[in-house]
């Protein structure tokens, strides 16, 4: 809902014209005089205190202060030129000085008029100075709205070039709030309002651009972050139970011979306590009636695929096909020799098909999908094409599901006439909060406990000349028989980047380990395919001990006597690929080690990020951690997915008000699920109005 003066083009806004507007439509995605109001303030400025000059101590904070200005002079040549002013108050002096403006700036100062400078302080020469401060004459008029904590929005460098630089968008912002026609119509129901007693709409935007003191800044920010979280997960709870009514799903009612037989004679080791309270889960939707649409989440290693495996036994004890989807060939391989090898001895009939099956196999497979003889199909994005026919699909399981497209999954599930029950799985482990943000229409297993006999990876960080110790250390684990991945990040040398690659590391590592006495794989995304089959082939069947690979092995081929891996340039990665390369060791009974490897030279964030991979192995306390770090728009691809398009809420800080949010959500789509009562009226419309104005600047764009 909005009203037609916030729905007036931008460009018709006192101040705007033709020309910002085109600037603040490509910058900042602004059309309108309404989305001018949602770029909110990124930090706030208290304008209330006052400095004395000798009090400055703070290279970091900015200050403000009441001083005469004594003396002006400019320096440099005519095209650069700069304006030095000094200013003093009854405590010292301070320099102010200008590179830009120099003319403009001139016109405006007059020797010894006090004015209000405000701006960071710097030393320079052994003095305090300011650089481009904001200077205004002291004034005891009252203003319009009460500016004494100032906004400071985020602008661009071609915004500023036109004037649009904080103060200007300010000024824009002002503008807007003091037209009489400013109205911002409400969007929570009486009854949200009062139960959270939140400020009504039209106080909160007013307080959130130019509050009118700290408590109402902070109940602004609080009701427009609720408002922001709860349509998202309004959105959320209402498609989740559209899926619920829509969807009937198979009755999978019966555990018969083959779950049977499986558990009871082929499982060669006790499940996890977690392992069997997710199977639990996935047999109460499977029973239910409704389509499950379940999300499983778990720890490299910690037996999602057996999980998996159960699940689809389950649907072929009800004479159901089942098919999983990985998003590698390598993947898809690794899950087809797993699969295929614990059921050895079963009369079930698993078939692969992957982009290099040969078409002679393909026919086979083909055939024997339509005739119901092929029970579990395992492969890549071969599984949707139009040829690849089921007799009866009931379950789809997919491995990775983020680096799948909606419209590709979506065609795994058109293969049935009833939508078969869909198990997603990922061993990326996610964030509660992005869980609930990003995946809140599907309901969530965890598997937060690794199968006994594993053991913790040990993980050490070492700086560049600790190299020849961890040489030392692979040598030794070489000769007790173990194997050792060494990953770089580049392939070839990066004039732009200071990194070790590949190539030279390959020629590194051969000199180090020299043949006949080692031998040594190399493995990267360049390669042909069946180059690269070869080369894991040789490593996985103990033809070679070291293998130096990028980051194509991140998800990869299970080698259980691999127990050293070592990261080259460990603070070029990010958390969660850095967790994820350190699960291709650990698969066997034996202690694994993770090495780090990096320069001395390591930014916040790098220390961080490698102090936390050494401090824990608990997947989702990275995952946390690499949220805070990196924020949601970079994880997994969110930013694409336009869910997580947040304008003032952060999921990481706001997590108490996403839980609120959440519940209250859940509370009215269960009584009322088409928003068709008349009391929810108000939060039909907006939803509505939200999604109508999504399509409309997708059509622009």
């Amino acid at each position: 809902m909005s009203t037609p003066f916030l729905e007036t083009p931008i460009a018709y806004l006192k101040g705007v014209g033709p020309t910002r507007a085109e600037l603040l439509k490509k910058e900042l995605g602004i059309f309108t005089v309404g989305d001018l109001l949602t770029l909110f303030p990124f930090r706030y400025v208290d304008r209330s205190k006052f400095h004395q000059i000798a009090e400055i101590r703070d290279e970091n904070s900015f200050v403000q202060l009441k001083a005469r200005i004594v003396h002006i002079q400019t320096a440099g040549s005519p095209h650069r030129q700069r304006l030095m002013a000094t200013a003093r108050d009854n405590s010292g002096e301070i320099e102010l000085v200008w590179f830009q403006g120099v003319k403009w700036i001139l016109e405006m100062l007059s020797p010894q008029q006090e004015y209000v400078i405000f701006g960071k302080p710097a030393i320079f020469n052994g003095r305090w100075s300011i650089s481009h401060p904001e200077l205004e004459i002291p004034t005891t008029q009252p203003l319009p709205l009460n500016e004494v904590i100032r906004p400071i929005y985020n602008s661009t460098e071609k915004l500023k070039l036109k004037g649009l630089d904080h103060k200007g968008i300010g000024k824009l912002v002002k503008t807007i709030l003091l037209n009489e026609k400013f109205i911002m119509p409400e969007s929570l129901t009486p009854e949200i309002v009062n139960r959270l007693r939140l400020l009504n709409r039209q106080k909160a935007f007013v307080n959130i651009h130019f509050p009118q003191s700290p408590d109402l800044l902070q109940k602004a920010q609080a009701r427009l972050k609720f408002e922001e979280l709860f349509y998202i997960q309004l959105r959320l709870a209402k498609q989740r139970y559209g899926r619920l009514q829509k969807h009937d799903g198979h009755r999978f009612l019966k555990i018969g011979n083959y779950v049977n037989q499986f558990y009871h004679h082929h499982l060669t080791f006790q499940l996890t306590s977690a392992q069997k309270r997710v199977i639990k889960e996935i047999r109460a939707d499977l029973g239910s009636g409704n389509q499950m649409n379940r999300l499983l989440q778990g720890d490299v290693g910690s037996g999602k695929t057996l999980v998996a495996l159960m699940t689809m036994l389950i649907a072929l004890d009800n004479q159901f096909q089942s098919c999983l989807m990985a998003p590698t060939e390598i993947l898809a391989k690794q899950h087809f020799k797993t699969i295929s090898g614990m059921l050895k001895g079963l009369d079930v009939m698993v078939k692969l098909l992957t982009g290099s099956t040969r078409p002679a196999e393909r026919r086979i497979i083909q055939n024997g999908l339509q005739s119901g003889e092929v029970h579990l199909l395992i492969g890549t994005h071969a599984l949707i094409e139009e040829k690849v026919k089921f007799n009866h699909l009931g379950l789809v399981v997919i491995d990775e599901q983020h680096r799948f497209g909606v419209a590709q999954r979506a065609k795994l599930w058109e293969k049935n006439v009833v939508t078969p029950h869909i198990l997603v799985m990922t061993a990326t482990p996610i964030p509660r909060t992005l869980a609930m943000t990003l995946y809140g229409d599907l309901d969530t297993s965890v598997i937060d406990e690794l199968p006994p006999g594993r053991k913790s990876i040990v993980t050490r960080h070492f700086y560049e000349p600790d190299r020849g110790k961890v040489f030392k250390f692979i040598r030794e684990k070489v000769h007790e028989g173990r194997q050792v991945y060494i990953v770089f990040p580049l392939i070839k040398e990066s004039e732009k980047l200071d990194l070790k690659n590949l190539i030279d590391g390959y020629q590194a590592v051969i000199q180090e380990f020299p043949s006949p006495q080692y031998a040594v794989s190399m493995v990267h995304g360049k390669m042909k395919q069946q180059q690269k089959d070869d080369e894991m082939k040789n490593f996985v069947e103990k033809h070679t001990q070291i293998m130096v690979a990028t980051t194509v092995i991140e998800v990869g081929v299970d080698v259980p006597n691999a127990s050293v891996m070592v990261i080259e340039n460990a603070e070029r990665y990010g958390l969660s690929q850095l967790h994820q390369l350190r699960g291709r060791v650990g698969r066997g009974g034996d202690q694994s080690y993770c090495i780090l490897l990096s320069g001395y030279e390591l930014s916040a964030d790098a220390r961080k990020r490698i102090s936390t991979m050494v401090r824990t192995n608990d997947g989702f306390e990275i995952a946390e951690t690499d949220l805070q770090l990196r924020g949601p728009g970079d994880l997994q691809g969110t930013q694409q997915s336009g869910i997580i398009d947040l304008r003032i809420a952060d999921i990481v800080k706001d997590e108490k008000i996403l839980k609120y949010a959440r519940n209250i959500a859940s509370e009215i789509i269960g009584k009322d699920p088409g928003l068709t009562n008349e009391n929810n009226d108000i939060l039909a419309q907006h939803l509505l109005a939200m999604d109508l104005k999504q399509q409309n600047w997708g059509l622009i764009s």
